[in-house]
């Protein structure tokens, strides 16, 4: 069996390593983007049906989506492990990864059906919905939550295809059933021709439908180039929760750090949280950006860490670094740029005086947010799981704890919950860098005989 019949001696990276990282970065940014436009698309649909619909679809995307959020290590650490193996030439290993990965997302999939529909009210009711906004929610989650298996399979197999060094494959299905979603809001939303009106319902019905379309097709590429792995190894599945247990630890702090920092804005007063939205809504748009280069750089480093290569490892940290910060830089350059724009599409004009601060934080702190996703997709790469926990534990540790400590009524409040979060990403920038350069601690892409 054979991973491809076109596999080459060696990887176009040798030859070609700034052509080979762009070309692989840019389908991964148009895959990422995808999604978002569609969350705008959905938006507007939904809320034609009035605010109650659309603060229901708003309640119901931001639970589904963090708990999906708890399960990406089976895309990342399925990605590092294919990427790994595949650098080894180890046929029959990337099969039988690639096939656990697919199993355990689909297992977990149906455990969250059967454990979820119970827990609906619930989780409407913890995301604050009441009265008919409860009821809409709960319908919403509850259709989505038979889209679970679909969209965790193909969290992994996008990172099995990933693995492969594959980009372009998970770009056009990732396009493909965004626009399904699409096509279909309409339809069963508001009911045309044989469809009948389902509101809400309709948009959730509309994502599994297309969910589950994508998850059958990205899967029968996987098969069709690895075939059915004959058993799988415990090892693999301990290995693969064990990175699962650390990837949930680190994303979890992250999330409660964004959650801290908005409930303080928020606390601040009106005028504080929809300038901190503003300003969160371009910074999640411009860090598509930045995880291009972060999962492009996984795959690689990956491809090469398998068989020890790690002149070329070294090579590529190198490169995603420097393009990394090239694009935040002008990434800072666009938000200067375009500062009006964002205050006239995004800000009500009573937040206005309070926003410019909090802004230019973020406009220069970019380039080293790009350092931030960098390091994180070069150590996705190695392997280097529990470094990146360690590192999330000690920088959230440090921003919880000053931004508990900030007066939040008093005047600038705002501006000081965006240093505290400048602050965070350089300490993630920093120790991630100096993982690599001079390599602190037992770093993966030090030689043995270094340490």
């Amino acid at each position: 069996m054979k991973i491809a019949d076109n596999q080459q001696n060696d990887h176009p990276f040798v030859k070609s390593p700034h052509k080979t990282l762009l070309s692989m970065s840019l389908p991964v940014l148009l895959s990422l983007v995808a999604e978002p436009i569609t969350g705008l698309v959905d938006t507007a649909f939904v809320a034609r049906l009035g605010a109650e619909s659309l603060a229901a679809l708003g309640a119901g995307t931001v639970a589904l989506s963090s708990i999906f959020w708890a399960f990406n290590f089976l895309g990342i650490g399925t990605q590092t492990e294919v990427a790994q193996a595949y650098g080894r030439k180890e046929i029959k290993r990337t099969a039988e990864i690639g096939g656990l990965a697919i199993a355990l997302s689909a297992a977990i999939g149906a455990l969250m059906i059967l454990g979820g529909l119970p827990l609906v009210s619930y989780i409407s009711s913890l995301m604050g919905a009441e009265s008919a906004v409860h009821d809409l929610a709960s319908q919403y989650i509850q259709v989505r939550l038979f889209g679970a298996p679909a969209v965790l399979v193909t969290l992994a197999v996008f990172g099995i295809l990933r693995g492969l060094q594959d980009m372009r494959t998970p770009l056009w299905v990732a396009v493909s059933i965004n626009l399904l979603n699409i096509i279909l809001d309409p339809l069963l939303i508001f009911g045309y021709g044989p469809f009948p009106r389902l509101g809400i319902f309709g948009a959730g019905l509309a994502s599994v439908f297309s969910q589950w379309l994508g998850a059958v097709w990205a899967t029968t590429v996987v098969l069709r180039r690895l075939g059915m792995p004959k058993r799988f190894q415990m090892r693999d599945i301990l290995k693969l929760f064990q990175i699962g247990r650390d990837l949930f630890i680190r994303t979890g702090l992250l999330t409660a750090f964004f959650i801290f920092s908005t409930r303080a804005a928020t606390r601040s007063g009106a005028d504080a949280g929809a300038a901190h939205q503003a300003i969160r809504q371009v910074w999640v748009f411009t860090a598509l950006f930045l995880d291009a280069y972060a999962i492009t750089g996984q795959s690689l480093i990956g491809f090469f860490m398998g068989p020890g290569r790690l002149e070329q490892a070294r090579r590529i940290a190198r490169l995603v670094c420097g393009w990394s910060a090239a694009t935040g830089a002008v990434l800072s350059a666009a938000m200067w740029l375009g500062q009006d724009l964002v205050v006239r599409l995004l800000l009500p004009p009573s937040a206005i005086p309070i926003f410019f601060s909090a802004w230019w934080l973020a406009v220069i702190t970019q380039p080293i947010n790009a350092l931030a996703f960098a390091t994180d997709g070069i150590h996705w790469g190695t392997g280097d799981f529990g470094f990146l926990r360690n590192i999330m534990i000690s920088a959230t540790a440090f921003g919880g704890i000053a931004i508990y400590l900030l007066d939040e009524t008093a005047p600038g409040a705002l501006t000081w919950i965006w240093y505290i979060t400048a602050a965070w990403i350089t300490i993630r920038a920093v120790f991630g860098v100096v993982r690599i350069w001079p390599g602190i601690g037992h770093t993966p892409l030090k030689e043995r005989n270094e340490v």
